[in-house]
């Protein structure tokens, strides 16, 4: 695995280092020990699947609040989705800055996202399924979220169409 720093301090985007062969590649995702190397948090306890039936599905921006904060390590299996995060943490040289990358079944991208940031995506495609990996269990009363609009943040979206939840929507302003 190549682990490539994003411009947001402890964020990677993770890249296979595939072998390949007559049968196409083998590569491995995700390793305990180089996560370790690179200073990520390698105890994974939860894993969720987002499926997406239309393009321009817009999910986010997400995070839970301590006592449980998650670091998330994110890939598109099927289809494409424009990845976004926020880094929230007050003390951080990039407070209320965002990154985006895409992440597509073609390019078998990963992206590592730190504790203290917001999470969301768009999808590129049509029929297009995401899967998680969480550092911490699902807790509804630490869950929250930004508007994936908020002018505090100005994320640039690749698509207009959106299609979100009624949650989504509804958050206030940071």
């Amino acid at each position: 695995m190549k682990f490539i720093p994003t411009p947001l301090a402890g964020a990677y985007i993770i890249d296979l280092e595939p072998i390949r062969d007559d049968r196409g590649f083998f590569g491995r995702s995700y390793c305990q020990q180089e996560f370790i190397q690179h200073g990520l948090n390698p105890h994974l306890v939860q894993c969720n699947i987002s499926s997406n039936s239309h393009r321009g599905t817009l999910r986010g921006m997400h995070y839970q609040i301590a006592p449980h904060q998650e670091e998330k390590l994110v890939r598109c299996t099927s289809g494409s989705i424009y990845d976004v995060i926020i880094d929230l943490r007050p003390d951080s040289a990039t407070f209320k800055q965002w990154f985006s990358v895409e992440l597509t079944a073609i390019n078998h991208r990963s992206l590592y996202i730190p504790r203290g940031f917001a999470h969301g995506f768009q999808t590129l495609e049509a029929e297009t399924e995401v899967f998680y990996q969480m550092s911490e269990f699902y807790h509804p009363e630490s869950a929250k979220g930004l508007r994936w609009n908020d002018p505090a943040f100005a994320v640039e979206w690749i698509l207009e169409t959106v299609i979100m939840s009624d949650r989504d929507q509804s958050y206030a302003d940071f």
